[in-house]
């Protein structure tokens, strides 16, 4: 019944547009009653969204599975993986949604407010990870909005392509970025790397500055705070010895 419904009001709005379709044409389409309708949605808004509710309970749900051994940020972008494959379960529907919602402003906003439900479920979780640490309010809401941002410009891309290609990899790419911004790089191994076949160890500069011909050395260098760009360059330059 529900996605007759569905089905019927997506033919409907097609046909006639939005606006000119009402909840009883939907219903005398489908061979139902005006109850029955609103037994399964609130408005005409939401049969335009019919998955939304199930898969922002997922989400949820998923994130409540989550425990202390799960690094926080890649937890979230997993978790917005959630809705990418609510959208790649039927591209052709989620394709017309899109191209029907970037006609109507009422359902432009609608759809805004879903979002804005899925990035508060995001910091929420964030939140509760980062209890006790300096700004971890702050810190969670800026990287749910980072993840939902990530995420809706990848999906709309792949919107826009008529859901062609793989969406999963677009969307991937995307949080990547955020990953490699706000996440914690996995623990590196408790033992040294030997060094490489060949090549002796070189011993450190005094002072703290290491041996420049080795990428992996860090340089420090003290500059006063009013000091010119040109001079802090310089005196980089003369620490790697390229002066």
């Amino acid at each position: 019944m529900r996605d007759a419904l569905v089905a019927a009001a997506f033919r409907l709005f097609l046909e006639r547009g939005y606006e000119q379709t009402t909840v009883d044409d939907i219903v005398a389409l489908a061979g139902v009653g005006r109850r029955s309708f609103f037994r399964y949605f609130p408005s005409k808004e939401d049969v335009v969204f019919p998955d939304h509710e199930r898969c922002l309970a997922d989400m949820t749900a998923f994130l409540a599975a989550s425990d202390e051994g799960h690094e926080p940020v890649r937890r979230v972008c997993d978790a917005a993986r959630l809705v990418l494959r609510m959208y790649a379960e039927n591209p052709s529907f989620s394709v017309q949604r899109y191209r029907l919602t970037k006609q109507v402003p009422g359902l432009r906003a609608y759809e805004l407010s879903v979002v804005w439900r899925y990035e508060r479920a995001l910091a929420e979780y964030l939140r509760g990870r980062f209890t006790g640490r300096p700004d971890g309010n702050l810190r969670a809401d800026v990287i749910a909005a980072a993840v939902v941002a990530a995420h809706n410009n990848a999906l709309r891309s792949w919107l826009r392509s008529d859901g062609t290609g793989d969406a999963s990899t677009t969307v991937d790419h995307a949080l990547g970025y955020v990953q490699s911004a706000f996440g914690t790089p996995p623990a590196a191994p408790d033992t040294p790397a030997a060094p490489a076949p060949g090549r002796p160890q070189r011993p450190g500069r005094p002072g703290g500055v290491e041996d420049p011909e080795r990428p992996e050395d860090v340089v420090v260098v003290v500059s006063r705070r009013g000091a010119p760009l040109w001079r802090v360059v310089q005196e980089i330059e003369t620490a790697l010895g390229r002066g």
